[in-house]
């Protein structure tokens, strides 16, 4: 076996072992040319990753993808005392409305396949050595990525980019002309054009990728004959950082809060059933959130921290009880009631949603003096009182 092989066999059994001891904490990755990753790590999935060549070019070229209405060249930051400044203001604009769950889903994957990805350049070119440590533990994260599937993409892409001749070449150079004259010479105008505006030292082939619209795999691959005559080079360009000024972070906690009435959660793959849930829940008063994605349960519930959660026991790709034991792994979640839903009223079911962890049991169909009843026996809600006249609910605290 080879060197290259010894790496990257290692590498993959370290990402399998954080994936199998179901690990919270931070995976830390160095090469002897010293480049650094991070990934970090809840229930033995990937919620994100730091570190590589530029940090700030890479967030700045996701944030322009999937937030163009962000202008990141207005924005300014505290000092950046924590490696995860980046996920610490993707959540910040998500707080505050200013991104939805599907952007910072589509950021996360592309952030941890491009830092997977010059792991696997590295790994083939220079020792790697990792260490665990569970210092940070990302206790809200929004997206889980499978970290199996992430390492096979990593494996796959770096096999394509190799077998298109491009091993030698990182993404993160950035293209500059330096013979125009024979460049001019051998093609039309307006894509002579496009190159001297665009190739032009100040954009790395991803920012390049982004710009252009396309992946960066064809842009290089279409730039490599220029590159091997000589007419273009790829050159080391520092990163971008953001503005940084001086705020105070914890201004918004020094607001008063708002009491809000408990905030009561429903999986379930049907959407009649959450719709009954919904229905029941808010005519008395208590706020709702339906998820029907079983695999959006964990980040959405780990986001939104419910006071109660109903747990629908059969559903596709992860089940009641499956979810229920990650949860009750979960510090915030140690103590919210778990109320299993089930079509059937089965001795062994109740033995075995006891087992997990969950509080209690409920057979469907849902009714809501049976729904009420629970809630009212797990969470102190707020009285209810019905105005005649206007024929609507006020919440009373």
């Amino acid at each position: 076996m080879s060197h290259r092989e010894v790496i990257s066999n290692n590498l993959v059994n370290e990402f399998k072992t954080c994936t199998q001891l179901q690990y919270n904490g931070k995976l830390n990755i160095k090469s002897s040319k010293g480049s650094q990753w991070t990934f970090y790590y809840r229930l033995g999935r990937i919620v994100w990753a730091t570190g590589g060549t530029h940090p700030f070019r890479r967030w700045r070229r996701h944030m322009a993808q999937n937030c163009p209405q962000i202008d990141i060249d207005k924005l300014r930051l505290q000092h950046l005392s924590i490696d995860y400044w980046d996920y610490r203001l993707l959540e910040i604009f998500y707080k505050k409305q200013k991104i939805q769950r599907e952007q910072i889903n589509s950021i996360v994957d592309n952030t941890i396949a491009e830092l997977l990805f010059d792991l696997a350049m590295q790994g083939n070119f220079s020792s790697i050595s990792c260490n665990r440590t569970q210092e940070v533990i990302l206790e809200t994260p929004m997206s889980f990525t499978s970290a199996e599937m992430s390492v096979k993409h990593m494996q796959d892409s770096w096999k394509i980019w190799s077998e298109a001749g491009l091993a030698n070449f990182s993404p993160d150079l950035a293209p500059v002309l330096r013979r125009p004259e024979q460049l001019q010479q051998m093609v039309s105008p307006s894509v002579y054009k496009n190159f001297v505006n665009l190739i032009n030292g100040k954009f790395t082939l991803r920012d390049l990728a982004v710009k252009m619209k396309q992946s960066v795999l064809p842009l290089t691959r279409s730039l490599l004959p220029y590159i091997l005559k000589g007419i273009i080079e790829l050159v080391e360009v520092p990163d971008l950082p953001l503005g940084v000024i001086e705020v105070n972070n914890n201004s918004t906690t020094t607001q008063p809060k708002k009491r809000l009435a408990p905030l009561v959660a429903c999986v379930d793959d049907s959407p009649q059933v959450c719709k009954m849930l919904e229905d029941i829940i808010t005519s008395n008063g208590l706020r709702f959130v339906k998820i029907q994605d079983a695999v959006q349960a964990l980040p959405i519930l780990i986001q939104d921290k419910p006071d109660l959660i109903f747990l629908d026991l059969v559903m596709p790709v992860a089940n009641g009880y499956e979810i229920c034991t990650q949860l009750r792994r979960i510090s915030a979640f140690a103590n919210t009631p778990v109320i299993i839903l089930t079509g059937s009223d089965g001795f062994l079911d109740r033995v075995r949603a006891k087992v997990v962890g969950s509080t209690d049991f409920l057979t469907k169909p849902v009714v809501a003096d049976k729904v009420m009843g629970i809630v009212r026996k797990y969470l102190p809600t707020p009285s209810v009182s019905i105005d005649k006249n206007k024929s609507n609910l006020k919440v009373c605290n």
